[in-house]
């Protein structure tokens, strides 16, 4: 039960974060809620000592310090900085955190550079009866918690609470 709760959780959140960001723009707070509440309930269930969830709450620490500071700068939305906290719990506090923030930055800027384009060709891109959410077009910003899930997906075997799933079935 535990096992299954942590490989469906953190990807459905996370993709439900996606889709909610692409088409709307927003993502709902209950996400990064239920993120965060999931991993405190599973992780000691799941073989991680307390040391160890302690150092994965302290790193969610550090990453909603740099959020709050990119969302005080009107750098960051705050549905994507609570996000990006939530799913860094996941993570811990060392290289696969380290790992998970590298993915989500590359697949950030990868994205930004899309819409950019997306944005300046807009025409011709409509022209071609491709179905384009209008919040891609329209908005001012860039739906990033597609990046965060995305290099959540892509990070996720590294995590710590899955890595101790992972050596326990082979």
């Amino acid at each position: 039960m535990i096992t299954a709760a942590t490989f469906i959780v953190f990807p459905l959140c996370l993709a439900f974060a996606a889709f909610t960001d692409l088409f709307t723009m927003t993502i709902p707070n209950r996400v990064s809620a239920i993120l965060l509440a999931a991993f405190v309930v599973i992780a000691p269930f799941s073989g991680l000592g307390w040391n160890e969830i302690g150092m994965s709450l302290l790193g969610g620490v550090a990453v909603f310090v740099a959020c709050f500071a990119l969302f005080a700068l009107n750098v960051m939305g705050g549905g994507d900085a609570k996000l990006l906290t939530a799913a860094s719990v996941w993570f811990g506090f060392g290289m696969p955190l380290v790992g998970f923030l590298a993915y989500v930055a590359y697949v950030g800027g990868f994205l930004t550079l899309l819409i950019v384009l997306l944005r300046v060709k807009s025409s011709s891109v409509l022209a071609m009866g491709l179905p384009i959410p209008d919040s891609l077009l329209m908005a001012k910003k860039v739906p990033y918690g597609i990046a965060i899930a995305i290099g959540g997906f892509m990070a996720f075997p590294e995590a710590p609470i899955v890595a101790q799933h992972l050596a326990r079935a082979f």
